[in-house]
């Protein structure tokens, strides 16, 4: 069985919001093989972007298109294959874009590999430690406290136990972020309170900030310094009195490593469209290790989801599962399954591989773009030419 085509496909909604979501385009990779069989996967990053490093021509032996290295490949080979990806790519960059694009192809590998055996992932990776998650309803703040808390009592009524509000307008003022905080606590009542504070105060500010959060009782505090403060983070683990979590954007264990290292954060939330299971099977085994929790990132579409309970069913210390709930098509439309917390829980879809179809009248009506469909097969004798006389 060999690689015969990958395919990336653009999809975006009509009228795209200033708003920080990126559940309003998907950038989906499928991955098929000479005999039929497909897996699907989806990088959470810019979507032009992910397709150029895809489709990229042959430049040299390590600045090459992902499409050109996995041609007639073995799709069984995944770790071989990621191993290729990062080294004909070295020029690149790596912890970025780069690893997001290789993220949606190694999901897509592990998707045609449960396919193939008849086998969900979760079950690949060494199988289930839940059988369900509790799910907490992922959304933005409101304008103020008390839109903040309207959305709250929404989403309690929905069966939601946990919840959790982000990014803008929080960072404004001390006034106002106590407002969100405060309104988002009326809204749940005693239930599960997360706040994502969206990278936006230094170390300093942070603890100020955790300190003034701490009668609300909040499960952590998500993101309160820029992501590449390691030694910010650090310092403010050991001293706020609110657990602190993040990491949503990291890409690959290159990335991970000091942060896991300097033992940064209480809760590491791991994205598989921007990691993959190759990756995040490394990055679970170093959280367990240090006696850290886990949790997912997830604010995309139903593939992403499918992929994150598949990974966060087998991380031993789990307690939580990111339930996006923006209201976007691409959320819940793009599967024909429609994969979203019943009640505040939510379980990993039961078919094969990621166990989730695309629904293929939605792709065409949202399709923006396509390539991969046709190979070129002059630049594929190059590349292996160029690399039998390394």
């Amino acid at each position: 069985m060999r690689i015969a085509e990958v395919v990336c496909q653009l999809l975006r909604v009509p009228n795209v919001e200033r708003k920080t979501a990126s559940s309003q385009d998907a950038v989906i990779v499928r991955v098929r093989t000479e005999c039929g069989l497909e897996g699907i996967g989806e990088a959470d990053s810019q979507p032009e972007v992910v397709k150029a490093i895809i489709d990229a021509p042959y430049s040299h032996n390590i600045a090459c298109g992902l499409r050109q290295l996995l041609i007639g490949e073995d799709p069984l080979d995944i770790t071989r294959l990621w191993q290729k990806m990062y080294r004909g790519t070295m020029y690149y960059g790596r912890s970025s874009v780069t690893i997001t694009a290789m993220a949606a192809i190694d999901m897509a590998l592990w998707d045609l590999k449960g396919k193939y055996f008849d086998t969900p992932i979760c079950q690949l990776l060494g199988g289930q430690q839940h059988q369900k998650i509790q799910a907490y309803a992922s959304c933005l703040f409101g304008r103020d406290g008390a839109h903040t808390r309207d959305i709250a009592r929404r989403w309690s009524a929905e069966g939601y136990r946990a919840i959790k509000f982000g990014w803008e307008p929080m960072g404004q003022s001390l006034a106002l972020d106590l407002d969100l905080v405060r309104g988002a606590r009326e809204g749940i009542g005693d239930g599960i309170l997360l706040i994502d504070a969206g990278c936006i105060w230094d170390a300093r500010t942070a603890l100020r900030r955790a300190k003034a959060f701490e009668k609300y009782d909040l499960t952590w505090l998500e993101e309160p310094l820029r992501a590449d403060d390691v030694a910010g983070y650090r310092w403010l683990r050991n001293r706020s009195p609110i657990p602190i979590a993040g990491g949503e954007q990291e890409c690959g264990r290159e990335s991970w490593r000091p942060l896991i290292d300097a033992h940064a954060f209480d809760v590491y939330q791991v994205d598989l469209a921007r990691n993959g299971f190759t990756e995040a099977d490394y990055i679970r085994q170093r959280v367990q290790e240090i006696g850290a929790q886990l949790c997912n990132h997830c604010y995309t579409s139903p593939v992403t989801v499918a992929a994150s309970l598949h990974w966060l069913s087998t991380c031993r210390d789990t307690f939580l599962f990111e339930d996006g709930v923006d209201d976007s098509p691409l959320r819940h439309k793009l599967t024909h399954e429609r994969v979203q917390a019943v009640d505040g829980w939510i379980t990993v879809p039961p078919g094969p591989g990621l166990g989730v179809t695309l629904d293929e009248d939605f792709v065409d009506e949202y399709l923006i773009a396509e390539s991969g469909r046709e190979t070129n097969g002059d630049n594929r004798c190059m590349v292996e030419s160029a690399a039998q006389t390394k």
